[in-house]
């Protein structure tokens, strides 16, 4: 007799199906968009300032790279017609201006291209290292990412904001495999953009990683000593004196909460806050596997940071795959495509919809690491409670079984 197949397969089929075809259909729709802003303008993008600053350190030294009348002229020899302006210059920390260095023996267009070619590939390891599911899943996942807006836009404007990601996954990954002190080093890509990450080092500390925390300060101690040596107290000073205009431009506050609040004072005692909160959280989570560690930090770092671009927020998608990773209820998914989906539409319906929903990830988040858990008490009971070893190290004890799916109850 034959059996009819299992109706509950067929919709995974299906559904899979859709999601396959529709994240294809936008990955190719974005590849095409990334090609035609390439052939409208090379220029038109983040990657020329990081290229001219190099090409300014290597001709007049590394405190020179924040001079704008020599950014002016390195843009012009370089022939890209563009002038220097609120959001045209090159306001990054040092450690990208380096990446680029090797480039600069290179014609701009196969430099620009290389730059490119280095993030799909950074892309697809952060993809390999954080992505859920297995098989086909973990493919649409990639493909997903190559067609969410974030993703895109980081890759045609060149950002660093992939390497960061990389940087991140990396330290998930070498934290499951009991490498401490590695995954704290991998947090060095920080230094590309720190506000992207910045609560993550914190939250590690505060979750009791003692030597992943040790590792991150060790890398991004140096980042920071070799930066200032190399810029002096020179440039050190025009370095700050460019964060402050970035700091007062209104469209960087766009995507935080001074859009809501509007008082840029009360925004950042309430992102303090915020930032103090998500440590918390990821303190009342640390048992619960690492993943949850890093999503607190990344979700409650998004809402502190003060300012985030439209390509910042591949860090949300980020979380969103760490937070997969741990098997939440299975009602988080359709959370997450929300929210994805209000990312997506930015340009249409404006910074309210991701805001609200990064407020209400934060306080799912919080639900879930201030609920009583009984599993947890009779797992982690007074023998962990006095034994300080255990607690300083227990990564040791829980790196490397399946986390626990963490009871987020229905709002």
């Amino acid at each position: 007799m034959v059996t009819s197949s299992n109706p509950n397969s067929r919709w995974r089929n299906l559904g899979a199906a859709a999601g396959a075809a529709t994240a294809g259909l936008f990955a190719i729709f974005d590849l095409y968009q990334w090609a035609s802003a390439y052939a409208a303008d090379r220029f038109h993008n983040d990657f020329t300032f990081y290229f001219a600053a190099a090409r300014i350190g290597l001709a007049h030294g590394w405190p020179a790279i924040y001079d704008l009348n020599l950014q002016q002229a390195e843009l012009d020899a370089l022939g890209s017609g563009i002038k220097i302006a609120e959001l045209a210059r090159y306001i990054s920390p040092p450690p990208v201006a380096w990446s680029a260095l090797p480039l600069t023996a290179l014609p701009y267009p196969v430099a620009y291209w290389t730059w490119s070619g280095l993030l799909l590939v950074t892309l697809g390891l952060t993809w390999y290292l954080a992505a859920p599911g297995a098989g086909r899943a973990r493919v649409i996942h990639l493909v997903a990412a190559v067609g969410w807006l974030p993703v895109i836009y980081a890759l045609q404007l060149g950002q660093p904001g992939i390497l960061v990601a990389l940087g991140v996954a990396g330290a998930y990954a070498l934290l499951r495999a009991n490498r401490p002190i590695l995954a704290g080093i991998a947090l060095g890509a920080l230094a590309l953009k720190p506000q992207l990450a910045f609560l993550v080092p914190l939250a590690l500390l505060a979750a009791r990683r003692d030597r992943a925390f040790a590792g991150s300060l060790l890398a991004l101690g140096m980042l920071a000593a070799a930066s200032a040596v190399a810029l002096g107290p020179g440039g050190i000073g025009a370095y700050e004196a460019r964060l402050s205009f970035a700091a007062g431009v209104p469209v960087n506050r766009e995507l935080t909460l001074a859009y809501l609040i509007g008082d840029v004072t009360l925004t950042r005692a309430v992102q303090a806050l915020i930032a103090a909160w998500s440590l918390v959280l990821a303190y009342r989570m640390r048992r619960r596997g690492p993943e949850w560690v890093f999503v607190c930090a990344l979700v409650g770092g998004m809402l502190a940071t003060p300012y985030v671009h439209l390509d910042d927020l591949v860090m949300l998608g980020l979380a969103a795959w760490l937070c997969l990773r741990a098997h939440p209820r299975a009602w988080t998914w359709a959370y997450m495509l929300a929210v994805a989906v209000a990312v997506e539409g930015v340009p249409i319906w404006g910074p309210v919809p991701v805001i609200a929903g990064e407020l209400g990830a934060l306080a799912l988040l919080s639900v879930a690491a201030l609920k009583h858990d009984d599993r947890d008490t009779e797992e982690h009971g007074a023998e962990r409670e006095h034994d300080p070893s255990l607690q300083r190290d227990g990564e040791h004890v829980s790196i490397d079984r399946q986390p626990k799916a963490v009871d987020i109850p229905h709002a």
